[in-house]
């Protein structure tokens, strides 16, 4: 029922690789063209050369698709009302639904649907649930846009949400003209100046942005890659100094891959180092800036630069880095309270499944899968300090029971696609079933303490809390004041 795609499907991505030197072909060959000429070829190169293909600015999935996991059986008429939606949410939505950097959640929501085989109905539904508190995308100005691409103008522009729809265009026009693997290369994994300074944007906003880049790049869609540049490009770009620093120190010390700790036993020194895990307050408006990197940055910066990894070791670290995001964003829990997730955790578990993507990506060069991986797991480590590191408890990995009679991954799946959501819970079951298939063959090795039948138990768990109601979250796990309104279970003693 379940599949994973495999490792690298090389007679697609020579098939998409053709499909993007064709598209640039044709623009080549018309840009010194009358301009009547131009106009006359775009209008039927876009109604019948384009026609059932995603480009630059229309999102087409296939019901052939194979994403990092998905249920099999998924139908045409899924493949085109998720199509459909994704194309009217990219038209008319911006990538903010309010003034304060609240995300929009669509693309994230249709397309983790769309893999667990959602229904039409769920999947329309998730859409018209959502699509009343979106904000529109804002004017376009085609002077900004001509100004993006000069590279002392660009960067003037950047951080600022009023430039999204500019920002759009321009990567629009990018990738149309060069394709979406080289415009990635360019503009986010150069490893100059301008292209550090994106990539530690794209880590930003809870990785929001890294998410949306992961699911254009899983699902093929240039549209979704483009709305995920302009998205990084309007984030800020605090956390770079932490990435350059973490790395430079990483480069001079005496640590070799080989010898690295594992993330757990990072996850460990940090909870036991007392300045670092109450370096965050519950004040704190934004706890990794404002706690973590203000109060206790040596600390921080000491073991972030101990992870270091090598290219001959990518496969099994991104397996190591999903588990070990599954295992604090499951384990931190607040007996006796009922098992609540934590909101900022999960994303550092819903953004895990990309890592495959990326490392399946055959445009990107090992170094770049090394680099970001490790950003990646620094990311992560910092996280988990900010939350006031909280303890890390095995019992529900072991021994939770769903309430529901039957505890299987089809129900788990079932549950969750008919589930109110915003995307968060369908993002979550979809990262856990993927990462219960990736992180198999490494059961019994150090760092790799989600194993066996927790998968599935956390699977089941995870559905149960959201359905339980309100709070469907808890924010910031380490902290005690997040769960005060969070239910009590029956005959269970605290044991934080």
């Amino acid at each position: 029922m379940f599949a994973r795609r495999p490792a690298y499907l090389k007679t697609a991505a020579v098939v998409a690789s053709a499909v993007g030197l064709t598209a640039v072909g044709i623009n080549k060959a018309f840009i010194n063209s009358p301009r009547g000429l131009q106009q006359l070829v775009w209008k039927v190169d876009q109604r019948i050369l384009f026609r059932g293909m995603a480009t630059a600015s229309t999102v087409k999935l296939d019901a052939g698709v194979q994403p990092e996991f998905f249920v099999k059986g998924i139908t045409d008429e899924s493949a085109r009302i998720t199509s459909d939606l994704l194309q009217e949410n990219h038209d008319k939505h911006h990538i903010f639904f309010n003034r304060g950097g609240f995300h929009n959640h669509i693309v994230h929501h249709l397309l983790t649907l769309f893999a667990l085989r959602a229904t039409p109905e769920e999947i329309r539904r998730g859409y018209n649930e959502n699509k009343y508190y979106q904000r529109p995308p804002g004017d376009l100005k085609k002077a900004i846009v001509d100004d993006m691409h000069d590279p002392a103008k660009f960067k003037t522009y950047l951080g600022k949400e009023q430039y999204y729809q500019d920002f759009l265009q321009y990567f629009r026009d990018e990738i149309s003209k060069k394709g979406w693997e080289t415009v990635l290369n360019d503009e986010l994994f150069k490893g100059d100046e301008r292209a550090d300074d994106m990539l530690a944007r794209l880590y930003g906003g809870f990785l929001h942005p890294i998410i949306h880049l992961g699911f254009g790049v899983e699902f093929r869609q240039p549209a979704i890659i483009a709305e995920a540049l302009a998205q990084t490009a309007v984030h800020d770009n605090w956390m770079l100094p932490f990435f350059l620093d973490a790395e430079k120190a990483a480069q001079t010390s005496d640590a070799k891959p080989q010898d690295t700790k594992t993330i757990v036993q990072l996850l460990n020194d940090i909870r036991a180092d007392k300045k670092l895990s109450s370096a965050a307050h519950w004040s704190d408006g934004n706890k990794i800036r404002d706690g973590i990197l203000k109060r206790a940055p040596d600390e921080m910066l000491k073991y972030a630069s101990q992870y270091v990894i090598s290219e001959s070791q990518l496969e099994e670290k991104t397996a190591e880095m999903i588990n070990a995001a599954v295992f604090y964003t499951a384990a931190a829990q607040h007996p006796p309270n009922v098992p609540k997730f934590d909101f900022y955790y999960i994303h550092v578990t819903n953004a895990s499944i990309f890592f495959s993507t990326f490392l399946a990506l055959s445009s990107l060069t090992s170094a770049t899968k090394r680099r970001l991986l490790e950003w990646k797991v620094r990311s992560d480590l910092a996280m988990y300090a900010s939350r006031a590191s909280p303890a890390l408890l095995m019992d529900d990995l072991i021994t939770y029971k769903t309430t529901d009679k039957d505890d299987s991954w089809e129900r788990v799946i079932e549950r969750v696609n008919a589930l109110s959501d915003d995307g968060h819970a369908s993002k979550l079951v979809r990262a856990l079933a993927h990462g219960e298939q990736v992180c198999k063959k490494f059961e019994g090795k150090e760092g790799f303490v989600v194993q066996g039948d927790m998968w599935k138990r956390l699977g089941n768990m995870a559905v149960d809390s959201v359905e339980a109601g309100g709070p469907t979250w808890v924010r910031s796990a380490g902290f005690e004041e997040a769960w005060k309104d969070v239910p009590v279970r029956q005959g269970l003693r605290a044991r934080v």
